[in-house]
């Protein structure tokens, strides 16, 4: 293989390796089998494809500028801000229907079968025989795909149609979202969903930003901040937007999410403003304003939004069981035109040989029977109807009816994480101290702790404002002196409400209009009144848990916190510098000084002061204070394995850090260095000569922030945890003993997603997990495959970006080595990367896939899988719209497919392979009957016979087995095992087929010869007594068929034999021998007699009884292993 060559190897060109897997792929699928099987509908799907792309050239994307304020002004035409997830039109929509239909060799044979009778030379029976069935079929799934377009278009237009206040000269106007325009300036409140693309112009928040929540488009609920055009975020009101000339230059429509590259020009000032806009500038469609009023211009639209390129179009997805009975029936028509052959053939090709081969083809045609398609669909719906009314998964919703024999038979299992395996609530949990640990259920005394340290510190303190510490010694001269356990409790306490990103948030007491719309509204700084913002999740949890032990975050800005006290003080604190947490250093910092510490009514009145002033009391106090003398901090936290080298010796961390790994604990080290002034002035020259660098600005800057990354006093560690769904733990248990291979897909971090994958159970605890480092090249990719290649029964972890590197150059050997592991988490993953892993998985596996999400960067995802389940979450309905099945939590995928998987599954194959059949034993009693009358076309049934045959006599006996079951719910559940054979699909194979055929050939042959041979004295009566034995036969091997009888069954096959009885004093004309050249007809005495009764009854237990005799030596001999768990 390719991940064993030598280095030598990567002398040859890239392109070799690009197109090697697909080279594999499609040398496996080219061959006469492909071209029979599937060849001609792809030479017509590309042929229509070239036809397609001919007619709607799409269009070429460019970069544009926008004019604020003036969509006129565009230079080219932009598509509508309209949300279309319809696949048809009026125009398509009946042409579009019969196309699915009809590209089904099955429909597509019926509909040639049904035209021949138009023929005079060809009929051989009355129109309704054949028209009927097929547009009852027909009349169904039109009805089906109209509700369903209906439906789609509904939700369209409630999308399209919400209201927006659209910026004018004139002043506000109200406008809905699909008449959006490029230039337009909307004005979007708090928690309103963004319509469109545009670049953030201006907020009502003071400091210039705001939050976004980005779930509905990358998964992750961390809040985003975003920053305003600081040129339009000046101007004094908002009518000015009109009174300047500006504009936007933006980069040409893109699918990347996370990058964006524009300029913002203001023309009519001296020198031209120019400003570089990037992705925090950004307001992606499909977001929503979390914290105050936005106002932005419109850059893309409709289709060209990031949203909608991260969405690919709907499929229409075909059941494996449908294709399987498909290759059947090709199957069956190649027996019936060999059969039809013969028969010409045995006639000695006299008179027109080829219009009696066409009259054979017809009169053999119910060996393909068009009930099929009548008793699937109608069993699908059945299936979808228990799925729904079933209380034990109450809020289930089957979305797609035409896929629940999916179900059972699922192989991959691809997983969202946030708000799918998990409540995406973040919880406190542990602090651990070296010495001492605390947990949920010892909190309190932590609370006792603070509450002591501050009281001791206020009455040391006195009267006067000094600080919120007491003075601190030197270092090199202070001897070390172990602290007290309420000393190092405040410390950590006080460096995780310090050390973070988080904003408190105080909601407005009342709206404001007009000019003060974007001036600081009144605010409640009330406990009740305050939320937090940030962009992490465990961040915010953080600072909850350290207001519930009594230290509050009261206020934050740009340059300064205050925090308050469990006595009510509050205490100052000014930002000096701020690290924010990257990817590459894993932990993130902030070096504060303590300013003064305060009560309550004094901050009140420093807030009156700067209203009153209109200037901001934190910058005014600033200056008021003297804080030469004041301390400076420099606070860390961060993942274990970056701050292990930074903090003093210890022997406790490593193990610890471990400790609550296993727990499914998110663990963070906490850490703090005093710096003097002199230290602090010289880190801060450094520090802002590496920024002003124009080479290697980032490197010179990490290296100045390492400087002072030395023997830092470790204070702590914590531990977060991520609520899993209720029960994820053995519904993940129960689906790996299922035999099906799970698969996390995430946009979140490498870290996190590992801990949850461990908390989880995903990855066993006695599994080793491989971390794929990250790759950049072709040969740090092969060189990283070579050592995965070595692992045995180990968890892959990899990152998106990695993902995408080895996918470019040995995709087909990455996914092998993939499919081997027993689990595999894929972080950083963007909407188009689910759906292509998804993809992948098909093509390389030929594999069943199902995808579960909740959010809306899932729903490519679900669209692309085989079957896609949707779970109505905090993140919205889109992937619960967009999904095949929605249900209501992550647990109820365990019965959703153990139970209705298995039962949806076994009951179809029984199903389809019975109607069958019954349509080969048929068509085996034509064929003896032909050959009987010197290989004549004439059929054995006329008119109504043929339709009540597959309808009212048989047909609720046959479709009550969609009420059968092998297993009972409780022992599928129970012994999840038993799934691991569905995906074998031995239920319905050719074996199974041709077992079927055996018996239709033998009971045909039975019926019909025993009837000749029986009733030799009284040969015009032989349909009647063959039609009765016929459906005796049919009853009794429902019967045969059942595993567990229900009800509905009893009565199902007691009305079919009532109505047949019944009809027969009705039908008399039917029951003779070519009614038109015998002219016989049914004797009503006839059929009372004794000898007609053990006659019949003979033929139907010699072709019935050998069978039920074999079912039994069957089950005693090698039972299936369901039988063995019920016994």
């Amino acid at each position: 293989m390719p991940l064993m060559m030598s280095e030598e190897g990567f002398e040859n060109e890239e392109s070799d390796y690009h197109t090697l897997p697909r080279a594999r792929i499609m040398q496996r699928k080219r061959g006469l089998e492909w071209f029979v099987c599937d060849g001609w509908k792809f030479l017509c799907t590309s042929c229509c494809d070239w036809l397609i792309n001919i007619c709607q050239r799409k269009k070429e994307l460019k970069a544009r500028t926008v004019w604020l304020g003036c969509p006129e002004k565009c230079e080219e035409k932009h598509p509508r801000n309209s949300i279309k997830n319809q696949k048809y039109n009026v125009f398509t929509f009946i042409p579009g229907v019969l196309y699915e239909q009809f590209k089904f060799f099955l429909n597509l044979y019926f509909l040639v079968i049904s035209c021949s009778q138009f023929v005079p030379a060809l009929k051989i029976g009355y129109l309704y025989t054949y028209w009927a069935p097929l547009g009852f079929v027909l009349a169904v799934t039109m009805t089906r795909e109209a509700i369903d377009e209906f439906r789609r278009f509904q939700r369209d237009k409630e999308v399209n149609s919400q209201l927006y206040s659209k910026l004018t000269v004139r002043g506000k106007v109200q406008v809905k979202s699909s008449d959006i325009q490029v230039g337009d300036l909307i004005i979007v409140e708090k928690n309103q969903r963004i319509p469109s693309d545009m670049v953030f112009l201006r907020t009502s928040e003071k400091a210039g930003s705001c939050f976004i929540r980005t779930d509905q488009l990358d998964g992750e609920t961390d809040w985003k901040l975003k920053v305003a055009v600081s040129c339009t975020q000046r101007l004094p009101a908002l009518g000015d937007l009109f009174s300047i000339s500006a504009y936007v230059h933006a980069q040409k429509p893109q699918i990347d999410i996370h990058s964006f590259e524009g300029t913002f020009t203001r023309e009519d000032s001296d020198p031209p403003i120019h400003e570089s806009l990037s992705i925090e500038n950004t307001l992606w469609a499909s977001t929503i304003v979390a914290s105050g009023t936005v106002i932005g211009v419109v850059i893309y639209t409709g289709k060209e939004t990031r949203s909608v390129m991260n969405t690919s179009n709907p499929k229409n997805k075909v059941g494996l069981l449908d294709l399987e009975l498909n290759r059947l029936t090709k199957a069956l028509f190649l027996a019936l035109v060999a059969l039809s052959v013969v028969m010409v053939t045995l006639q000695g090709f006299v008179g027109p040989w080829y219009r009696n081969l066409f009259r054979f083809l017809l009169l053999f045609s119910y060996i393909i029977p068009i009930s099929l398609r009548v008793n699937l669909d109608m069993g699908k719906a059945v299936y979808g109807w228990m799925m729904m009314k079933d209380e034990n998964i109450p809020g289930t919703v089957v979305r797609t009816s035409t896929i629940p024999e999916e179900l059972g038979r699922l192989v991959y299992l691809l997983t969202d994480k946030t708000g799918t395996l998990t409540q995406n609530e973040m919880i406190f949990k542990r602090l651990h101290l070296g010495t001492v640990s605390y947990g949920a259920d010892t909190m309190d005394e932590i609370q006792s702790h603070v509450r002591d340290s501050y009281s001791q510190m206020q009455s040391q303190a006195g009267g006067n404002n000094t600080g919120s510490t007491p003075p601190r010694k030197a270092q090199s001269s202070a001897p070390k002196v172990r602290k007290s356990v309420s000393s190092r409790i405040h410390e950590a306490v006080k460096a995780i409400v310090l050390c973070h990103n988080v904003t408190p948030v105080y909601e407005s007491r009342a709206g404001v209009t007009g000019e003060t719309e974007f001036a600081e509204a009144d605010q409640d700084f009330s406990d009740e009144n305050r939320t937090y913002q940030a962009s992490s999740p465990d961040e915010v949890a953080l600072v909850q848990w350290t207001e519930s032990v009594g230290l509050t975050l009261v206020s934050r800005d740009l340059t300064s916190m205050q925090l308050k006290t469990p006595s009510g003080q509050v205490l100052s604190f000014c930002i000096l510098q701020l690290f924010p947490f990257t990817s590459e250093s894993k932990r993130m910092g902030v070096i504060v000084r303590v300013r003064l510490r305060r009560g309550c009514h004094a901050m009140a009145l420093d807030i009156l002061f700067s209203r009153l002033l209109d200037t901001d009391f934190p910058q005014r106090k600033l200056n008021i204070y003297d804080e030469s003398t004041a301390e400076i901090t420099f606070y860390m936290k961060g993942a274990d394995v970056a701050m292990s080298p930074i903090v003093q010796y210890n022997d406790w961390l490593e193990e610890e850090c471990g400790n609550m790994a296993r727990e499914g604990l998110r663990t963070l080290v906490v850490a703090k260095k005093a710096l003097t002034e002199e230290q602090y002035q010289d880190f801060e020259s450094r520090y802002t000569q590496a920024k002003l660098s124009m080479h290697d600005r980032s490197l010179k800057v990490a290296a100045v922030v390492e400087s002072l990354e030395r023997e830092m006093e470790l204070l702590c560690l914590t531990g977060v945890e991520d609520q899993l769904q209720a029960d994820v733990r053995p519904t993940l248990e129960m689906l790996r003993n299922a035999g099906i291979k799970i698969w996390m897909l995430t946009g979140d971090k490498l870290e996190t997603a590992t801990c949850i994958a461990k908390s989880s159970h995903l990855v066993s605890r006695t599994q080793d997990t491989h971390i794929f480092r990250q790759v950049t090249s072709r040969g740090e990719a092969h060189l990283e495959l070579n050592a995965f290649r070595r692992k045995h029964d180990c968890a892959l972890v990899i990152s998106g970006d990695s993902l995408e590197v080895c996918l470019k150059y040995y995709e087909h050997e990455f996914v092998e080595l993939a499919c081997q592991c027993p689990a595999v988490v894929c972080c950083r993953c963007s909407p188009t990367q689910k759906a292509r892993i998804v993809t992948l998985l098909q093509q390389h596996t030929g594999r069943r896939t199902c995808a579960i999400g909740d959010g809306g960067n899932d729903v490519s995802m679900i669209q692309a899988a085989d079957c896609g389940i949707g779970i109505e979450g905090k993140e919205g309905k889109q992937a619960s719209l967009a999904a095949d099945f929605s249900i209501a939590q992550f647990r109820h995928i365990g019965r959703l497919l153990m139970v209705h998987g298995r039962n949806s599954y076994k009951r179809s194959a029984a199903l389809g392979q019975f109607v069958m059949h019954r349509g080969l034993i048929i068509s085996t009693m034509q064929a003896v009957f032909s050959s009987v009358f010197y290989f004549a076309s004439v059929p054995l049934y006329q008119g109504f016979l043929m339709v009540g045959y597959a309808t009212i006599y048989t047909m609720f006996p046959v479709f009550s087995l969609v009420l059968d079951q092998d297993v009972k719910p409780e022992m599928a559940m129970l012994y999840p095992e038993l799934y691991k054979d569905l995906t074998k699909g031995r239920s319905l194979s050719f074996k199974t087929f041709l077992i079927w055929v055996l018996i239709s050939i033998y009971q045909g042959g039975i019926l019909m010869y025993g009837a000749l041979v029986l009733f030799e004295s009284e040969f015009v009566h032989v349909v009647a007594i063959s039609f009765t034995a016929l459906i005796l036969t049919e009853l009794l091997m429902v019967a045969l068929t059942v595993r567990t009888w229900h009800w509905l069954m009893v009565v199902a096959e007691l009305l079919s034999l009532g109505c047949y009885v019944s009809s027969l004093a009705f039908l008399n004309e039917y029951f003779g021998i070519g009614r038109v050249s015998f002219g016989a007809f049914l004797d009503v005495a006839f059929i009372t007699t004794v000898t007609f009764l053990w006659k019949v009854s003979a033929i139907t237990v010699v072709s019935c009884l050998p069978l039920y005799v074999l079912k039994y030596l069957r089950r005693k001999l090698s039972p299936p292993s369901y039988c063995k768990l019920a016994s």
